[in-house]
């Protein structure tokens, strides 16, 4: 039996060795462009 460790699953190690996320290891949010920002002439390209 794991307990903590890099083939835990449940820990956040586990979760980073098989780069999958959860309650243990969150996402990143990215931050949304408003509607403003989306519609603004003086945005380059």
């Amino acid at each position: 039996m794991n307990t903590m460790g890099k083939g835990d699953k449940k820990s956040k190690r586990g979760k980073i060795i098989n780069g999958t996320y959860g309650a243990r290891r969150k996402r990143k949010i990215k931050k949304q462009p408003t509607l403003q920002e989306k519609i603004s002439p003086d945005k380059k390209k």
